[in-house]
């Protein structure tokens, strides 16, 4: 059977913020919202991907978070090169806005579609602000598996030296600039037992710069993950089903941030894979789905 999908659709939330996203999967199916990393727009959660969720009877929500894609650009609220790195170093500094905001974005986006509770799946930056939802709305969430994130912690989950050059590098003023930059990132922070291929790395760059990158979109979420508090107390508390999956060969966020996760959260399930970095490659969808659809189930 065909899996439905909706096209692109917009919520207007009441903090001025719209929210493009589409959905996947009947109506009537327990919801599971994916939140997307730093920089990255919904598509990084690609039409296999969803379709494969949907086939496990789940009606998947996947959105832009506000800078990425076709949601809201808040570029009056340009960053600096110094202010990132000052966040970088622990330095006080200012962000435009926090993951608690993002996390808010979500929420509303759930009610915008009227869905009262939802399976959060969140990878990386998208793995803390489902944290977040998680701690600051758990009566929004089934269940929550945070992919390849941390705890808030800076003793944990740190960078790999070789990757900070690589997140601070300029991405240049077109597209062909943007996109091999984008390669040359996904070759240091990618997985290297499961190598995506160059077509389909080239492909997914043209479609993010296409649907509406920009630089200081990257930069502002930048500053929200550099200034994000420390959660691991607040995330004892958490009681939903929880799946803490990371990879070994990370070196954007170090296996201590998952690790680190799954000592926090009582009762949570850690799922550590060997040669995964920092990336979704499509050998390890059928892994991913199948920890998503388990965890669900034990929130029933």
């Amino acid at each position: 059977m065909a899996v439905k999908r909706s096209g692109e659709l917009f919520a207007h939330l009441p903090s001025g913020i719209d929210i493009c996203y589409e959905t996947f999967g009947r109506k009537a199916d327990p919801a599971v919202l994916l939140v997307m990393g730093l920089g990255g727009p919904m598509g990084w959660w690609t039409d296999d991907f969803c379709t494969l969720l949907a086939e496990e009877g789940l009606r998947v929500i996947r959105f832009d978070n506000r800078d990425t894609g076709r949601s809201t650009k808040l570029r009056q609220h340009p960053v600096g090169k110094s202010d990132v790195v000052r966040a970088f170093a622990g330095l006080p500094v200012k962000a435009p806005y926090g993951l608690e905001d993002l996390a808010g974005d979500a929420i509303g986006l759930l009610d915008d579609l009227d869905v009262r509770r939802a399976h959060v799946v969140g990878v990386s930056m998208g793995g803390m602000i489902g944290q977040l939802i998680t701690i600051t709305h758990p009566d929004r969430v089934l269940s929550l598996t945070s992919i390849m994130s941390t705890t808030g912690r800076r003793r944990v989950g740190w960078q790999h030296p070789r990757v900070i050059p690589a997140m601070l590098a300029s991405a240049g003023r077109t597209r062909d600039a943007y996109v091999a930059r984008a390669l040359r990132t996904s070759r240091i922070i990618g997985s290297p037992d499961f190598p995506t291929d160059e077509a389909r790395a080239t492909a997914r760059a043209v479609e993010t710069y296409d649907r509406g990158w920009i630089a200081s979109g990257v930069a502002r979420h930048m500053m929200a993950v550099l200034t994000q508090a420390d959660r691991t107390a607040a995330l004892g508390d958490v009681t939903a089903p929880t799946t803490v999956i990371h990879g070994l060969a990370d070196p954007l966020v170090h296996k201590s941030g998952g690790r680190a996760t799954h000592a926090a959260i009582p009762g949570s399930e850690l799922l550590e894979i060997a040669g995964m970095g920092h990336d979704l490659p499509v050998q390890l969808y059928p892994t991913y789905v199948e920890a998503i659809v388990k965890n669900a189930a034990r929130a029933s």
